[in-house]
């Protein structure tokens, strides 16, 4: 039985490792052909590796343009068009104010807001008729975390792009949501925080544990599928109740 985005083309920046490597594994799954990209070569190796055939990657930077033009030449020059865009690539380098420094400040707005503005923006030409376009945001838009302030404020900055975009829906042909995973076991959460995150999800989330990527995952394909065909301008929180909390 044919997958749900059976034959489709989808582009999925920050692709190689957690919420973004699973969304790939459910996207070629569900019989898409997927371009991944990631700063950096040897994780974008094993992840195409192990996607197969169905995936490519294509190393690229959300923050620099050019990376962004030259993936879009690529799947241009490949696949011809674009009929699933999840923009994934994000960065946490935070503090608590008061020991915020410049650099990490423009990193975090550089990669968190610029790279997904510029990420639609570069691919309208490539666009197919009633595309999904796909952000992913976070639960802290919504309930920011102390030590997190400009990561939070900078997802925050998205979900209001995307509701502008969302207005735009019928001139531009196509859809835009916004996904927001709250806390998950990921290797870039539990390199940080290990054991602990365990912990603070049974503190603080309604249904008691992390996230698993895979759970995500679905959640994408339902926006990224033909079952959210009358969908746009959406924050959908898969957060196990974390922002209502």
């Amino acid at each position: 039985m044919p997958g749900v985005l059976q034959d489709k083309v989808a582009v999925i920046t920050g692709g190689t490792s957690g919420i973004g490597l699973a969304i790939a594994r459910c996207f070629v799954r569900e019989g898409a052909r997927v371009f991944v990209t990631g700063r950096d070569g040897d994780r974008l190796e094993a992840a195409v590796e192990e996607l197969g055939p169905a995936a490519t990657g294509v190393r690229s930077d959300v923050s620099v343009l050019a990376d962004l033009d030259d993936l879009y030449a690529r799947v241009g020059q490949e696949a011809g068009r674009i009929d699933v865009l999840v923009a994934n690539a994000g960065v946490v380098a935070d503090a608590a104010l008061g020991a915020h420094i410049e650099a990490d400040v423009d990193l975090t707005l550089a990669v968190n807001v610029k790279g997904p503005l510029f990420t639609v923006q570069k691919a309208l030409p490539l666009l197919a008729a009633n595309a999904s376009v796909l952000v992913v945001g976070s639960s802290n838009s919504m309930r920011p975390n102390a030590q997190l302030e400009v990561y939070s404020a900078s997802k925050a900055a998205v979900s209001n792009l995307v509701h502008n975009w969302a207005r735009q829906s019928r001139e531009r042909r196509f859809r835009v949501n916004v996904l927001s995973p709250g806390p998950t076991r990921t290797p870039g959460l539990l390199g940080v925080a290990g054991v602990e995150a365990d912990r603070f999800a049974e503190a603080v989330v309604p249904l008691g544990r992390l996230a698993e990527a895979e759970e995500i995952a679905e959640a994408a394909l339902f926006l990224a599928s033909d079952a959210s065909s009358f969908v746009t301008g959406a924050e959908l929180f898969a957060d196990g109740g974390y922002t209502r909390a």
